[in-house]
C-alpha cells in the first residue's frame, strides 16, 4: 500500500466533519426517528435508544443486542478510528496504513443499508394497521453515517493516491 497522503491542513477538514458527524449520530440517537400511530388514539415515538431500550425491556436480547452493536456501538467505533486516523496523518504516525485497512475491514460492516431496509419493512408492515411518521433523528442518524463513509472514502482514496 502506498503511502498515505493526507495532508494536515486536509486532516484538519476532515476531524471538523467528524465532529459534525459526531454530532449528527448523537442527535440521531437520542431524537425521536419515528411515531406509530394505532387506531387514532394510540401514538408512540421512538427515537434509536428509546426503541433499542424496549426491546430489551420486552425481552428480545438477540435484537437488542445487534441493533445496539450495529447501530451505536460500530458507528461511534469507526468515528474513533477515523479521528485516530486523522491524527496519525497530523502527526505522520506511521501506523497510519495499518489505521487505514482496519477501516477498510470495517466498513464491508457498514448498516446503513440494512437500516433504512428495516425502517421500510416497518413502515409497509404496519400500514394496514398503524400509520408510520419518520421524524428528524433518522434523517440525523442517516446524514451522520453517509458523512462518515464520505470521510472514510475521502481518506481511503488519499491512501491509494
Amino acid at each position: 500500500m502506498p503511502s498515505p497522503t493526507l495532508t494536515p491542513a486536509l486532516a484538519w477538514r476532515l476531524r471538523a466533519l467528524l465532529a459534525i458527524a459526531a454530532m449528527l449520530l448523537a442527535t440521531g440517537f437520542f431524537a425521536p426517528m419515528m411515531t406509530i400511530e394505532r387506531f387514532i388514539f394510540i401514538h408512540n415515538s421512538f427515537s434509536l435508544v428509546s426503541g433499542i431500550w424496549q426491546l430489551a425491556r420486552d425481552g428480545q436480547y438477540l435484537l437488542f443486542v445487534l441493533i445496539t452493536c450495529f447501530s451505536i456501538l460500530l458507528p461511534v467505533l469507526k468515528l474513533l478510528v477515523l479521528l485516530r486516523l486523522t491524527g496519525a496523518a497530523i502527526h505522520h504516525d506511521s501506523r497510519l496504513p495499518r489505521y487505514l485497512r482496519l477501516m477498510h475491514s470495517y466498513g464491508r460492516w457498514s448498516m446503513l443499508d440494512v437500516f433504512v431496509v428495516a425502517v421500510l419493512v416497518v413502515s409497509v408492515k404496519l400500514g394496514a394497521i398503524a400509520e408510520v411518521q419518520v421524524h428528524y433523528g433518522l434523517y440525523a442518524f442517516a446524514a451522520a453515517v453517509l458523512l462518515t463513509l464520505y470521510i472514510t472514502s475521502k481518506i481511503s482514496r488519499l491512501a491509494v493516491d
